[in-house]
């Protein structure tokens, strides 16, 4: 049995958003199409995969036995269409350099500025990530290696640690809790925290809900689904909730920006900054840059420590 392309896409962007309104919009189709293409994959496979309601829609049993078949879909097609950029841009000399909150250009200019000038005709190119999702492979499939927090374990990807890092609270600066100079990890715990969007790795998420200290979700957390840090900051903005994320990725979100405060969380376990990478992608521009990245971070933070995948 062959699908349409895109259809399979379609009923797992409608399956993780409960709602055709926004998974259209996530999406960037109109709502009708996204509707009808539903039905026409149910057509043709012949059960019914979503139970429609007044708040949106729900998984049927045949849904949920098959979501995870057509995740596995629509992951290899997006797995085999990144290859093909990663070999062409392994052609042309190119390296694409993710991160999740704080640019590594600006953490530090000078070795990369180092690296591209021992390496003439090399582009090393930044983009944003959404916090991670699962399976990390796919996730980090657009960037030829990231620098984030540790995200979730795959046998497809390495990492290394850079350092670790204090967490921080933010909140708007007419929280309760905004004038403390410095809080506790007990003074924050039954607080309302940002929440994430669903497709965002369990686990990577609910160590910024400090659920590693309470040993389970928080009691109370807002309505958002935010998948990445400015919409993390969009949500604090205009409510008394709070989030945890590193210091360096404070710093950036709130330079310049007034009316939020960003308070150091004293006893918290520390975040693990962290270089990742693919093991299944041979690179020779990619290893010298990682090679070049641990070097100066071994010179520059006496504390870093490293293990391989």
């Amino acid at each position: 049995m062959s699908f349409r392309r895109g259809h399979l896409r379609y009923f797992v962007t409608v399956a993780e958003e409960g709602q055709i309104t926004r998974a259209a919009a996530r999406l960037h189709v109109a709502q009708p199409a996204l509707s009808q293409a539903i039905a026409q994959l149910e057509q043709e496979l012949g059960v019914e995969l979503l139970m429609r309601h007044a708040r949106g829609v729900s998984l049927t049993a045949a849904g949920a036995a098959f979501l995870p078949k057509a995740r596995a879909a629509v992951a290899a097609e997006a797995e085999a269409s990144l290859a093909a950029e990663w070999l062409a841009r392994g052609n042309e000399g190119t390296v694409e350099f993710g991160f999740v909150g704080y640019p590594p250009s600006v953490d530090s200019p000078e070795l990369l500025e180092a690296f591209t000038q021992a390496h003439p005709g090399t582009d090393v190119r930044f983009h944003e990530l959404p916090f991670p999702s699962s399976p990390t492979k796919l996730w980090l499939a657009s960037a030829d290696l990231a620098v984030c927090h540790r995200p979730p374990p795959d046998e497809s990807v390495w990492a290394h640690t850079l350092r670790l890092e204090d967490r921080v609270v933010l909140m708007r600066s007419r929280h309760p809790l905004a004038e403390h100079g410095e809080l506790g990890v007990a003074d924050v715990l039954e607080e309302t925290f940002i929440a994430m969007h669903p497709s965002v790795e369990s686990r990577w998420a609910s160590f910024w809900t400090l659920d590693d200290h309470r040993g389970g979700p928080p009691r109370s957390v807002t309505n958002d689904r935010a998948i990445n840090g400015q919409e993390v900051l969009a949500a604090l903005a205009g409510r008394d909730a709070i989030a945890t994320t590193p210091a360096s990725v404070a710093m950036t979100l709130f330079t310049g920006l007034n009316g939020f405060v960003a308070v150091p969380l004293r006893d918290a376990m520390p975040c693990e900054i962290t270089l990742v990478g693919h093991a299944d992608r041979d690179n020779a521009l990619v290893t010298e840059l990682v090679e070049f990245v641990l070097a100066a971070a071994e010179g520059d933070f006496g504390r870093s420590t490293s293990d391989g995948g």
